[in-house]
């Protein structure tokens, strides 16, 4: 029971008090994996029940995590009523729902109450785990509901009464309780769930063993390790920091060693974490959310995130072997390099569930049956050996832990919603997005200026989640206007309100590298987005052509990929300046060159007659560059 224990903090509390709110805790934590697990397979739940009665569960868990961590005991008393409090909505509505379905969703006084009740608790459950900025937004939308008509003009409406707005967004899917809970719901805490599940096995570990039997005897190994493990790992966790402290732990130091400087290795292992959210099957909470809010297949989403996110990937290989190169730096010692046959017959079996994922999606399944069948799995492929066995506890720590970081995602996703529902109410959503045209005058490339600028502000106070619904609903249906493809629209939001991660002045997982790298922070954060620059540039390509998100013809698709893939190399190795041998200033002018036509390429429209000149220009100067390089590398070496 030990690490059960541990899960809340407990250095300030007296130990009766920490027994109880553990145990309270983990009661919480078995019935909301149990109701989401029971919807997701049998799906036989009414939507305003099941969300109504998973925030209240949520809500209840995360009030009482937030009070094990305050030293006031006053407050701590007051969180914990209010944590019993807020378990009753869910119930309520539970019980009352034919009766409010036959009201026609009037707000009684009971309801006002519950509904006040909701919204504290959901708002100071924000304040603590995720800070003031989702508050204000909350308090500014429910001020904006009732004093509307103080506000001349076109923004201005006539002002609702509680009852009416507590209508809107508690006794209907349209507020707190509103397609994003619903995701919340039906994804976020499943998927968290199973990757939980998955790390509990050792899968990370497999990641990481697997990565470096592929590349560690290569000039370089060691980054390339870390980049393709902490892109299979953060795929599957969904948090870039994680990543960082989880697999950089072993990378970062190995990288060091092989000679990388500190800041580039932290920066190597954050760029890597940050892919997961991008990279499929899984790429975090917000693609269930853009599944949803496109009405889109969210394996259609998937596939349309792959080349963008290979991408990425493929950037970062060529950057960190690139800088191996021009540093001379050493290989990794082989008595630390696993073999690969061995790794795969001890614990390749633990694949099977990630591997089944990709499978039972591709046939069909809907994500959330995918993700009940890949727990089940998980259950079964850990009995195999000692190590990787997950008894009753540990599978309650998993529960427990998966709860408790899922906890600012679901208080984003509440004060998003009663966002939402705000802006539906009182029509200030269309406005907005009149707003957005007009300041944009018109212009593609400015309004994808402002929408850039206004995802990465967003997304350095809140969660990505919570960015990207804010963004979705009022500014995705402006740049649609445009006549974008709907995927492209959301995934330019999408990819720009990721970017945080790795860009001061917030840059989480660049600090999170920094600090285990024992490197210069900002300078960490430089490097991240130098090794990781294509997460800056692809949203304006793939918008310009949506044939990267597998929009358009096969010939055309195959165009761009080629395309894609000769920029961002070229690209890449101009800003290391090393291919094969150090590059002058003329070959570095020749790299940038060929991005430059790359990029022409594709913002012309795909397959027309500049568009083909251009690319083949590309490929034909890139072919010519690194002939050239190899020529002279390979004289050099005969003299």
């Amino acid at each position: 029971m030990s690490n059960i224990t541990s899960i809340l903090l407990d250095d300030h509390l007296p130990r009766w008090e920490h027994r109880l709110a553990t145990g309270a805790f983990a009661i919480l934590a078995i019935l909301v994996t149990v109701l989401v697990v029971w919807s997701a397979w049998f799906g036989n739940i009414t939507a305003l029940v099941l969300r109504a009665t998973f925030f209240s569960l949520m809500v209840s868990a995360g009030l009482v995590a937030v009070a094990t961590r305050r030293t006031f005991a006053p407050w701590r008393a007051v969180l914990y009523l209010l944590a019993v409090a807020v378990l009753v909505p869910g119930p309520y509505l539970w019980v009352n729902y034919l009766n409010i379905v036959r009201s026609g969703g009037i707000a009684g006084s009971l309801d006002i109450t519950l509904f006040v009740i909701a919204t504290v608790s959901v708002l100071i459950l924000a304040r603590y785990v995720i800070g003031w900025v989702m508050v204000a937004l909350g308090v500014i939308a429910l001020a904006y509901a009732f004093f509307g008509d103080v506000i001349p003009g076109t923004y201005g409406h006539a002002g609702y009464s509680l009852g009416r707005v507590t209508s809107n967004l508690f006794l209907r899917t349209e507020g707190l309780f509103g397609l994003p809970m619903g995701v919340a719901v039906q994804y976020i805490l499943l998927f968290s769930l199973l990757g939980g599940l998955l790390l509990r096995t050792g899968l990370g570990q497999v990641f990481v063993d697997l990565a470096h039997a592929l590349t560690g005897r290569v000039q370089g190994g060691p980054a390339l390790t870390a980049v393709i493990s902490s892109t299979m790992f953060s795929s599957i966790n969904g948090s870039a920091v994680a990543g960082v402290v989880t697999t950089g732990t072993f990378t970062i130091p190995l990288m060091k060693r092989t000679g990388y400087r500190p800041k580039v290795a932290g920066a190597i292992e954050a760029a890597a974490s940050s892919a997961g959210q991008i990279m499929p099957p899984v790429m975090g909470a917000a693609a269930f959310l853009m599944a949803e809010l496109t009405q889109t297949p969210y394996a259609t989403i998937a596939a349309a995130a792959l080349i963008p996110a290979l991408m990425y990937v493929f950037a970062l290989l060529v950057g960190v072997r690139e800088e191996a190169g021009k540093f001379d730096l050493g290989r990794a010692d082989p008595s630390d390099i696993p073999q690969l046959k061995e790794v795969l017959l001890k614990r390749g079996h633990l694949l099977i569930p990630l591997i089944g994922l990709v499978v039972f999606l591709a046939v069909g399944y809907t994500p959330s049956a995918a993700a009940v069948l890949c727990l089940i799995a998980t259950l079964v492929v850990s009995v195999f050996t000692k190590e990787t066995r997950i008894g009753p506890i540990g599978l309650i720590e998993v529960m427990m832990e998966t709860v408790r970081n899922v906890l600012p995602v679901v208080a984003a996703v509440a004060v998003a919603g009663m966002l939402i529902g705000v802006l539906t109410l009182t029509g200030m959503a269309l406005k907005m997005s009149s707003l957005i045209l007009d300041v944009g005058a018109g212009s593609l490339f400015l309004t994808l200026l402002l929408t850039m600028v206004a995802s990465f502000v967003l997304g350095l106070g809140m969660p990505t989640s919570a960015a990207y619904l804010l963004l979705a609903i009022l500014i995705a249906p402006a740049l649609e206007t445009f006549g974008l493809p709907v995927i492209a629209a959301h995934m330019f939001i999408f990819y720009y309100g990721l970017l945080s991660a790795i860009t001061p002045p917030v840059a989480l997982a660049a600090y999170a590298g920094a600090s285990i790298a024992g490197a210069e922070p900002n300078e960490t954060a430089m490097e991240s987005i130098r090794l990781g620059f294509v997460k800056v540039v692809a949203p304006f390509l793939f918008v310009y052509a949506p044939e990267l998100l597998l929009i358009g013809t096969p010939v055309n698709i195959v165009l761009a990929t080629v395309a894609a893939f000769a920029g961002t190399f070229a690209a890449g190795t101009a800003l290391t300046g090393w291919m094969i041998r150090p590059l002058t200033a003329m070959h570095r002018a020749g790299f940038t060159l060929v991005a430059a036509l790359a990029t022409v390429t594709l913002v012309w429209p795909v397959g027309n007659v500049v568009s083909l000149l251009a690319e083949a220009a590309s490929l034909a100067l890139l072919g010519a560059l690194v002939f050239g390089l190899w020529s002279a590398a390979r004289s050099t070496r005969a003299a």
